[in-house]
């Protein structure tokens, strides 16, 4: 009952590994019967010999992890890997800060609640800096009396 042969001649014809060879234990005499590559090819048409799938790696556990860093989860220091600047850059921190100042300033211009030489004195302050948010730059301007608290 070697199958040695057999195994060896149908994985060169499948194209596979000797482990991946599976043979119907119900029909072994006939398997051993078969000596040439064109009985083994027979056998293969027949499904009495096969290729076994191959594993493959599972990808459960990366999906999973996946779901819970779209949630917010397993984003703690210990999972970092990069200063802050390489994980959200300044430069998209900036734009998503100067755009939303810039807007309400063009809107409080175009509304006709805030003159032109004021409307550039506080676009300079928000192109230094100066302003956190655009709830930062309301204070200041209702500070400064230029727009009147709601």
């Amino acid at each position: 009952m070697n199958l040695k042969r057999q195994k060896r001649l149908a994985a060169d014809i499948l194209k596979c590994g000797k482990n991946r060879i599976w043979i119907d234990p119900e029909q072994i005499e006939e398997v051993e019967g078969a000596v040439t590559r064109r009985d083994i090819d027979n056998l293969i048409n027949q499904n009495i010999i096969k290729a076994k799938q191959k594993k493959g790696i599972s990808k459960g556990r990366i999906r999973k992890k996946k779901d819970q860093k779209l949630k917010g989860r397993q984003k703690g220091h210990g999972s970092r890997k990069g200063n802050a600047g390489a994980r959200f850059p300044k430069k998209r921190r900036w734009i998503q800060r100067i755009r939303p100042i810039r807007q309400y300033l063009k809107q409080l211009k175009e509304d006709k609640k805030i003159d032109t030489k004021n409307y550039r004195k506080y676009y300079r302050k928000a192109k230094g800096g100066e302003f956190k948010s655009k709830a930062h730059l309301k204070t200041h301007l209702v500070m400064d009396g230029i727009l009147k608290e709601k």
